[in-house]
């Protein structure tokens, strides 16, 4: 007979160490050669991230040992880091990859004696040379990929253009001897794609105050035979038409993701022609999403002229497109979200995607017979399946009856039953972006939860992708109203049917979730508490501060702050502290350059004296989302001490989180 025990008294198995162990994921899948590579996540080595190679034969090792760190902070989000490529008779690989602590771009043969050789420039004013989304270009001796180049202190000192750096090194201490393949009229850009027949180039690029999910252009040029491009020009996108990807087809079709028709579709235009045409039309699901790091990918043209995709509504698959038919045939498996990066080799797709019962691994499709499997996974599975939690898939009405997407994951561990007469506490998770969402997938941070007898609702609020433009619209000039007030409606409805304890409901968000918790805190009478990670606070001081990819982010969510200065601070929780009555627990990275710990330094500030339980953690060496397994572990388990204390919750094996008024 299953023991009887009171909800957060549960004992689990899924400790802060497992769940912090699983923390990140593998990304930027790419084909060289016969071999698939890929970046995945290192909690224990102090967050770096290694790219691994996996042979022919099944064999996986790692390209590069510690402490070499495979990732980008171009517009800080960073993006592709890594290109890969073979040459010679003996197909020898060799890799072009950004190292994170100085942002060189380095070459490297992995089968060789030789340790990588860098290409790029030391880093000089404000932070100096970034490099993202390379591709090497062998027969012309180049890899080109997007410089951005800091020519001052501030954040916004700052150019980014489409550039050409040489594989002999030459540029290793002259900066002059990279070519710049387009001028800086662009903000923003993504790394050139060339055209099969080598005579064509196609980027994306951007500006200010745009975001590239408000509006992007399609930009194309002719490459000349010394690889200069000319006649640069915009042939597709605009001020409200956001396209997230291009790329050429095999027979030379200009391929791109667009959403002037409400949702990110497939368009082509052929050789010859001027006008796109759709090529998976009419069926109200996205074939694309946020471009939050340069050179992400939501399809791959293949060989033989269809194309993989990744497509769905709310949730996501893997599909093969026939652009003649516009027929989609799905991948088999359990997977329900599909990360943003795929690779194509021969009849081999090869993505990376997780499922409810699973964490991302690497996935592999042959086309040929239709037949998926796992071929890579950043960690092994240690935890009993019997101790995950069970998500549901609601659809709830909040104010002005909008629909608000959300995932439930009710208390679950199979050793324990609750008491008839309890109803169990909940925490309302706000996913960051805000232009983003939250995918129905297996996250051993939620499962912590919930094997201890704590639910989680993680909310799609009005803003969110995933759900077609017009709901990722309702967010304009509303971030702090419909994110709060969509939460809040969630969390009261499972109140209201008898799922949860309205006495023991607390929120916690990241980024721009931090905000919508600590907003929420402000706004509404919901919460009994809530947890705040890395969190925008000050809106006027968070412009100021933070980095150029979104320092203008805030003249779609709240308004031009010319035209709205009072919106400003009638929505910021620096500004509404006296309203904060609930405890609260703020986390915060050092060396976060996107929300920078001054804001939360000022936040606490304005809450002293007021009497409010509170406690604030900081972390060394964290920038934005922690990445280190021990400060995950921390971070968790000061959560979970902090409802305990909140909701009356007695566990001998939890310390005490340090309150302060």
């Amino acid at each position: 007979m299953v023991p009887t025990g009171a909800y957060g008294t549960w004992p689990s198995p899924i400790d802060a160490r497992i769940a912090a162990a699983h923390g990140g994921r593998p990304e930027y899948v790419g084909v060289v050669g016969d071999e698939v590579w890929w970046t995945e996540p290192r909690p224990a080595e102090g967050g770096r991230r290694a790219l691994v190679r996996r042979r022919p034969d099944g064999t996986e090792e790692q390209v590069l040992p510690a402490p070499w760190n495979v990732r980008s902070r171009v517009v800080e989000y960073g993006g592709q880091p890594w290109a890969g490529a073979v040459r010679g008779e003996d197909a020898t690989p060799l890799v072009v990859f950004s190292h994170f602590p100085d942002q060189r771009l380095y070459v490297y043969e992995p089968d060789g004696d030789t340790a990588p050789v860098p290409l790029t420039p030391v880093s000089g004013v404000g932070g100096g040379l970034r490099w993202v989304d390379p591709v090497i270009h062998p027969d012309r001796g180049e890899v080109w990929c997007v410089l951005e180049e800091y020519t001052g202190p501030g954040p916004g000192d700052v150019r980014r253009v489409v550039a050409a750096v040489p594989l002999d090194g030459s540029a290793a201490e002259d900066r002059r001897a990279v070519r710049e393949l387009t001028d800086d009229r662009h903000r923003f850009v993504t790394g050139p794609r060339l055209s099969p027949d080598g005579r064509r180039a196609v980027w994306l690029a951007w500006d200010h105050p745009r975001m590239p999910w408000d509006g992007t252009v399609v930009m194309t040029a002719d490459v000349t035979a010394d690889g200069t491009f000319t006649d640069a020009r915009p042939i597709a996108g605009g001020e409200e038409e956001a396209v997230c990807q291009a790329d050429w087809a095999p027979d030379g079709s200009l391929l791109f993701v667009s959403d002037a028709c409400g949702w990110w579709e497939l368009q082509r235009i052929r050789p010859g022609d001027t006008r796109p045409a759709g090529l998976c039309t009419g069926r109200a699901e996205e074939f694309g999403g946020p471009l939050w790091k340069i050179g992400l990918k939501w399809f791959q043209p293949l060989d033989d002229g269809t194309i993989a995709v990744i497509h769905g509504r709310g949730a996501t698959g893997l599909g093969i497109l026939d652009p003649e038919t516009g027929q989609v045939v799905d991948a088999p498996g359990p997977w329900t979200e599909w990360a943003s990066t795929l690779a194509g080799h021969g009849t081999r797709v090869v993505g990376v995607a997780a499922s409810p019962r699973s964490g991302y691994e690497v996935v592999e499709l042959d086309t040929c017979t239709g037949r998926t499997r796992v071929i890579g996974s950043a960690h092994d599975d240690s935890v009993d399946p019997a101790y995950y939690p069970e998500p549901q898939i609601r659809t709830f009405t909040g104010p002005d009856n909008r629909e608000i997407h959300a995932h439930i994951y009710p208390p679950h561990n199979p050793d324990r039953i609750a008491p008839d007469d309890e109803l169990p506490p909940y925490v309302v998770w706000a996913h960051g972006g805000p232009t983003a969402h939250v995918p129905l997938v297996l996250d051993l941070e939620i499962a912590y939860f919930t094997s201890r007898g704590i639910g989680v609702a993680e909310v799609n609020y009005g803003g969110s992708t995933g759900y077609g433009r017009s709901y990722r619209d309702r967010l304009r000039e509303q971030w702090g109203v419909v994110d709060v007030e969509d939460c809040a409606a969630v969390a009261e409805a499972l109140a209201a049917e008898g799922t949860a304890d309205p006495a023991r409901l607390a929120i916690r968000g990241g980024s721009a979730g931090g905000w919508t918790a600590a907003a929420s805190l402000a706004a509404t009478g919901v919460y009994a508490c809530g947890t705040l990670l890395y969190p925008v606070l000050d809106l006027d001081g968070w412009a100021a501060e933070t980095h150029d990819f979104e320092s203008r982010y805030m003249e779609s969510l709240i308004g031009p702050p010319e035209d709205v200065p009072g919106r400003y601070r009638e929505r910021a929780p620096l500004d509404q502290v006296e309203r904060i009555t609930a405890p609260f627990l703020l986390l915060q990275g050092l060396d976060d350059v996107i929300c920078r710990p001054e804001q939360s330094e000022r936040f606490l500030a304005a809450m002293a004296g007021r009497g409010i339980p509170h406690a604030y953690i900081a972390f060394e060496g964290e920038g934005h989302g922690f990445r280190r397994a021990d400060t995950v572990v921390r971070a968790l388990e000061a959560e979970l001490a902090l409802y305990l204390q909140v909701f009356g919750i007695t566990r001998p094996d939890v310390p005490p989180l340090e309150l302060r008024k």
